[in-house]
């Protein structure tokens, strides 16, 4: 008698055919409005009050470099993707586990920025502002860095091939849109002050 021959599962959709891709837009659109009506309200006092508004011109000491650090960990994810894609395992969680850890830096940066600022959530209007916005975000980091360790797991115990990885696709869909998200905080916080 002999043994049924092995039959892999079928491939799932991928790419932009998934339900998980499609969720993910839509998470992001919904997420991107709520971050425009946070700087739209920066944007409403400026024009109201002026550069009296804000208390300080904001430091770029930690703020420019970790910046910097945010960007770089997009490019790790993108590279582990693509690895994904090539079948390349090994680029694959190598990329996912640099774009965690700085993402992880980033987060670390972020608290140490968060402590040397002299005003609070509660001082002024612009203090509400900055932190409610950079909090968001880095709630929104928080999440990312969930979902690329997860995808890291995943990748380490072989489960992505180069015909399935939607979920690590989906994962760095989301990362990117953190990464984005962070270069408009930066440019309106941090950079709109020294432009007069």
């Amino acid at each position: 008698m002999h043994d049924a021959p092995l039959m892999r599962l079928p491939v799932g959709s991928v790419g932009h055919k998934t339900f998980g891709w499609w969720g993910m837009t839509t998470v992001v659109m919904t997420e991107g409005s709520l971050f425009a009506y946070l700087l739209f309200i920066y944007y409403y006092f400026v024009v109201q009050y002026g550069r009296v508004w804000i208390p300080e011109t904001p430091s770029l000491r930690l703020a420019a470099p970790n910046t910097v650090i945010l960007l770089l960990s997009s490019v790790f994810v993108w590279w582990g993707e693509n690895s994904a894609a090539r079948g390349r395992t090994r680029r694959q969680s190598l990329g996912l586990a640099i774009g965690l850890l700085l993402g992880l830096i980033f987060l670390v940066v972020q608290a140490f920025e968060w402590r040397d600022k002299p005003f609070t959530m509660s001082s002024t209007s612009y203090g509400s502002s900055y932190f409610v916005t950079t909090g968001f975000h880095m709630a929104h980091v928080a999440v990312g860095a969930l979902m690329l360790a997860c995808v890291l797991l995943w990748s380490l115990l072989g489960y992505f091939d180069r015909e399935r990885h939607a979920a690590l696709s989906i994962a760095a869909l989301y990362w990117h849109f953190v990464d984005l998200v962070w270069l408009t905080i930066f440019f309106t916080f941090y950079l709109t002050p020294y432009m007069g």
